[in-house]
């Protein structure tokens, strides 16, 4: 069975809202754990079918924020660097453009490679000046504060 492009649409975005939701809990089962992992690249795929640019970039860095919040500092990094990869090629804007530096900043911290984490931060905090909505820019730095 082949989904729509709004059914795909639908997909990433309920999976999407999924993973936050599993990754807000402040404690979580094994269970969840892999659950998480599942629906943050589910949602990516399905975003891979009809989404564009700005969906594949949240979708990688969900799922670096996803491998980072399990303490797993390899495959976060993974992500966080496809995630630049796509911010290379198309030029990512505003909180998402920070973001790519935050997801970079938050795995190397992981990986307890503190010349990077600063390097990576500093760049974050820089393009913070870009975000042009004052609670997307607070919500950044807020994030920021937790690596």
């Amino acid at each position: 069975m082949s989904l729509t492009q709004e059914q795909h649409r639908e997909e990433a975005i309920r999976l999407f809202n999924r993973t936050w939701d599993l990754m807000e809990l402040k404690e979580r089962t094994s269970e969840q754990d892999m659950e998480m992992i599942h629906t943050a690249h589910a949602s990516r795929y399905h975003w891979g079918e009809v989404g564009d640019y700005v969906n594949w970039s949240r979708g990688d860095w969900q799922i670096s924020r996803v491998y980072a919040v399990l303490g797993e500092g390899k495959n976060a990094l993974r992500y966080a660097l496809s995630n630049e990869r796509i911010h290379n090629e198309y030029i990512l804007e505003d909180f998402d453009a920070a973001f790519v530096h935050e997801a970079l900043a938050r795995s190397y911290a992981i990986l307890d490679d503190p010349e990077r984490t600063g390097f990576h931060l500093g760049k974050a905090r820089g393009l913070a000046s870009g975000i042009a909505k004052e609670s997307d820019l607070k919500y950044f730095l807020s994030e920021l504060e937790t690596i």
